[in-house]
């Protein structure tokens, strides 16, 4: 098994060696690949010490697996290239999620969908991922007719130098230079998470819907969102009103999600039990609970579902994928 992970040394990179690890995931050859100014450079791997290298050498060396986290314009010129001699790609960005031809996955809901034809692998968006977990089997079972989500997102879904204009602002030493966002984040909320498009929406708010209709399969469910970037370390935050089909039982959706792999129900308000990012960071898991009907309409009720976006929001979900196609679909040999 040769394992390559284009983007390495980001913060989605180092979370995935960090789940590599937790995942025993078995690997005879690592491939550390990065940017041009870090090829070269030493980074330890499982107690071994090994030489970043670059997009053309690691190529050379045809992965069974590159797992891409490094932006989307790397991964429309590169990842066609590693499909070429042979490498399952998995990428994390948003270059191939909308790709008619290209599958969109979170294992537990679509996984079987895979087939040895598949070299490249769309990882999808990180508060996507946490919400249709906890959707899919209300899908299944009730069929979700429209969607009303409200997002509180980590600054760290925006990569390094926010947590850099955080960390700053908290201290005060911010510089012009460092910023991300047009605001302060310390001690902020923004509702501004990527560009704003023409509708008026932004572009995260916008794969909201997309991706969810394309992972659940129903281009007819109605969907709606407001994503909003917060001053939180730990992961992102939802909360979401579903309009099902059919009528429910809430005792029967709470055993329905308990039952969800993936998924874990922590709703127990009268005790303070309730899904938190502080609770969720550096888990593996989603969390769902505030489980309640909404009174005001027909068939609805409403989720808190929290899960720390760098793990099952971006590398947990690509290791997951991996672990999938090399169990199931790559032929490795002896």
């Amino acid at each position: 098994m040769k394992l390559a992970i284009v983007g390495v040394t980001g913060l989605v990179g180092r979370e995935i060696r960090e789940v590599l690890n937790e995942f025993n995931f078995a690997i005879d050859e690592f491939i550390p690949v990065a940017s041009a100014r870090s090829v070269g450079q030493k980074l330890e791997f499982r107690d071994k010490e090994y030489t970043i290298v670059s997009m053309d050498d690691a190529i050379a060396m045809a992965p069974d697996i590159a797992i891409f986290s490094a932006g989307g314009s790397t991964s429309k010129e590169h990842a066609p290239r590693f499909a070429e001699v042979g490498t399952v790609v998995i990428d994390n960005s948003s270059a191939w999620r909308m790709d008619p031809n290209v599958p969109l996955v979170v294992p537990e809901i679509n996984a079987t969908q895979l087939t040895g034809k598949d070299k490249i692998i769309a990882n999808p968006n990180c508060s996507t991922i946490q919400m249709v977990v906890a959707l899919a089997p209300l899908h299944e079972k009730y069929e979700i007719k429209r969607l009303v989500i409200s997002t509180y997102q980590s600054f760290t879904g925006t990569g390094a130098k926010a947590v850099l204009q955080y960390e700053s602002e908290r201290d005060g030493t911010l510089n012009k230079e460092e910023r991300a966002y047009p605001h302060p984040i310390f001690a902020n909320c923004l509702p501004h998470c990527d560009i704003f498009l023409d509708n008026g929406y932004t572009k995260e708010e916008m794969k909201l819907v997309h991706e969810t209709r394309k992972i659940l399969g129903d281009d007819t469910m109605k969907i709606t969102a407001t994503a909003v970037r917060v001053p939180v370390f730990g992961g992102h935050s939802e909360s979401i009103n579903v309009e099902l089909g059919n009528s429910f039982d809430i005792g029967d959706v709470t055993t329905l999600l308990s039952n969800t792999d993936g998924l874990t129900v922590q709703d127990d308000p009268a005790n303070n039990v309730y899904p938190m990012p502080l609770q969720a960071h550096k888990s593996n898991e989603v969390f769902v609970g505030r489980i309640r009907k909404d009174d005001s309409t027909e068939n609805a009720l409403n989720l808190w579902v929290v899960a720390d976006n760098l793990r099952k929001g971006a590398a947990t979900n690509a290791v997951q994928i991996a672990e999938y196609v090399k169990e199931n679909i790559l032929v490795i040999a002896d």
